[in-house]
This record gives C-alpha cells, structure tokens and sequence, in this order.
C-alpha cells in the first residue's frame, strides 16, 4: 500500500495527549527509569559495554582543563577529516537532540514533513517552535519502505531518518537523495548508521545534494547518552544558521574530548567491528524471534534493533517486565499502533534468556 500524508494535529502531543495521537516525548529510557537495576534493558538502544576503557580514559583526562571554556576547534577538525569534509561544513551540538531544536528554531519552513514511523523529536521540535507538520506515514505492508514520491512537492523541509528508528529499516541512498532539491532542506538522521557495516547507504559527506543536513550521534555506538555528544554536516550557511541559535559554549569540555577520539582510526575500526558483530546477533535475534508463529518483524533490519508486531504487545510488555525485560512500546510512534514493539539488538546469551521469557508469556 502506497505511503500517504496524515493531518497535522491541532495540539501538541505531551503527556496529556488524547488516546488516538502518540506521545512524542515518550522515549526507550522511561521503560527503564525507576527500576531497581534488575531488569534486563532491551528498550534504549545504546550498545552495552560502553564506553570502552580507552575512551573513558580521554574523558577522564580532560577533566583537568574545565577552568577553561570549552574550545571545539580540534574536536569541529576530527569530525570534518573523518568524513573528508572542509570544517564549515561541521557544527558540534549536544547530542543529536539539539540539533532537530535549532533546526526547528532557524530553518524557515512553511510545509515541513516528517517521515513516520521514525524518531519523534524532530516533530515535537518543530511543533514546539509553532510549526504545523504533515506527516507521511509509510507501510508496514510495503516494509516502511520509503516512495519519494509520497512526499508533498511543496514540502520545504523534510525529515527522515536512515537506518530509521524504529523500524530498522534502511533507505537506499538515492532514493532519499530524490528528496533533495533546490529551496528545500532535507534532514536525514543517520544516528544510527555508524552500526550498519560499511555505513552503505551514508549521505554523510555528500555535498552536491542542494539543502541536505545530516545529523550524526555518538550516543548509541559509544555509550555517550549521559554526555550529549553529535554534530550536523551541512552546507556552510546552514551551519552558520544553526550556529547562531546555539548558546554560547553548547557542548562541554569532555564531549568535545570524546567527539575527537571517537574520529579517530583505531575507534572507526572498533565501531566497524561492532557493527558487524551487531548483524551476527541481530540475525540470532530474528532467528529466534521466528520461533513464534504470532510475532512478525519487519525485515530486512539493518539497526541495532528490530520493530516486532504481536497481539497483545501492552500486555506481552507488562508481563515481560515482571520477568525481568524491559522492551520499548511501539504506540508512541505516528503509523504504529499498540501491537508492536521495539527490541535491541544484545549478545546471543541475553537473546537466549529473553526469548525463554518471551516463550513463558507466550505459551
């Protein structure tokens, strides 16, 4: 079934949403705060073990420069040189979160679009700085595959994410570099695109696509959410538009520290080798997933996580907790609905025990 455009809301969606619009600021986190450390996270999708030794110790050592402001010129360098991009081209934030803030603040839009399902503080951004936002809703009977021709020709900025969370689905490159054209911003998320091997399909570091941004996060791969760590690439104007409506000094000392390291060869290849180990446990996942006649995964996945529909997901997720597993609900993305679920991607043993449990409810 073709992808289509729904309504822009006449509210913004919060906490006292209505039952039929989706809760924007829910995120994976809130199926984990509170608990007593006993459950297993499988809703946040920040790969476990992190940050690695090596990379706690860069952090560490600039702690002894914090009398000084934050200076992010060599950390704004390592970024540019990774992705082989001239440094006006580059802007630091704190966390990819901030940048969909200034990009709601100091991009002028008159028809944005956002891409759903995918990660909802784009549009509770956009909405929060007073935009009305249309949303095209692709289909889970279509694979949540994206048509470039479902989104409107006057949308002046769009928004889509690749791989895109939730649905771990990856967008060919060119598909989403049909969306580019002259006088309209495109904002593709690539936080996650650092877990898929060889980054294929990356729009980073392009630079004849007219009005692309893309956005980049160090939180997932590298264990770095507490820290607030990603950056833009974009044309040098967009930058010094997004620049202007930062604060001063927006990124501290030891993020800009961790951006720098993370840039460097030694940790490309050890993000290289994660997201190669991720596929291997990833396809354990699925293979264990298919073991249940009830539950159907949107495939082919290609994030560090999987988007799963099954009867009864609330419930299966209640009874889930009460063995130990905290899994994401998927009802708070526009285009799902309460019968799907978002799992991480973790090591074969914790699949193993998570798929027992599954088993128990199940059964």
């Amino acid at each position: 079934m073709p992808a289509h455009t729904g309504p822009a809301p006449l509210r913004p969606p919060g906490r006292d949403a209505p039952p039929h619009e989706p809760d924007l600021r829910h995120h994976g986190d809130a199926e984990v705060r509170g608990a007593d450390g006993g459950l297993t996270d499988l809703a946040v999708n920040v790969r476990t073990g992190t940050p690695p030794a090596w990379l706690k110790a860069r952090i560490a050592a600039s702690l002894d420069t914090l009398a000084a402001y934050p200076d992010g010129g060599a950390a704004r360098r390592a970024v540019a040189a990774r992705h082989g991009l001239p440094v006006e081209r580059v802007l630091l934030t704190a966390g990819a979160a901030e940048a969909f803030v200034l990009i709601a603040r100091a991009v002028r839009a008159r028809r944005p679009v956002v891409v759903h399902p995918q990660f909802t503080e784009p549009e509770a951004a956009l909405r929060d700085a007073g935009h009305e936002v249309a949303r095209v809703l692709l289909d889970a009977r279509d694979g949540f595959r994206l048509d470039p021709a479902a989104v409107p020709e006057d949308a002046d900025l769009v928004v889509a994410g690749n791989p895109t969370n939730p649905t771990s689905v990856l967008h060919p490159a060119e598909e989403l570099a049909r969306l580019a054209r002259p006088g309209r911003t495109l904002v593709v998320d690539e936080a996650f695109m650092d877990a898929v091997p060889g980054e294929r399909e990356a729009l980073a570091g392009r630079t004849d696509l007219p009005g692309l941004v893309v956005l980049r996060s160090l939180t997932k791969t590298w264990g770095l959410a507490g820290l607030r760590i990603g950056y833009v690439l974009a044309a040098p104007d967009t930058v010094a538009a997004l620049e202007r409506a930062q604060p001063l000094w927006p990124v501290s000392t030891p993020a800009l520290a961790a951006a720098e390291a993370c840039c460097t060869p030694r940790a490309l290849a050890e993000a290289e080798a994660a997201a190669r180990e991720i596929a291997v446990d990833r396809a354990h996942l699925l293979a264990r997933l298919g073991e249940f006649g009830q539950i159907r995964a949107a495939a082919p996945a290609a994030g560090p996580f999987v988007l799963i529909r099954l009867p009864e997901a609330d419930a299966v997720r209640a009874a889930l907790r009460a063995r130990g597993f905290a899994v994401r609900r998927g009802d708070t993305f526009p285009g799902l609905g309460p019968d799907w679920l978002r799992l991480a991607v973790r090591d074969r043993a914790t699949t193993d025990r998570f798929a027992a449990a599954l088993g128990e409810v199940l059964g």
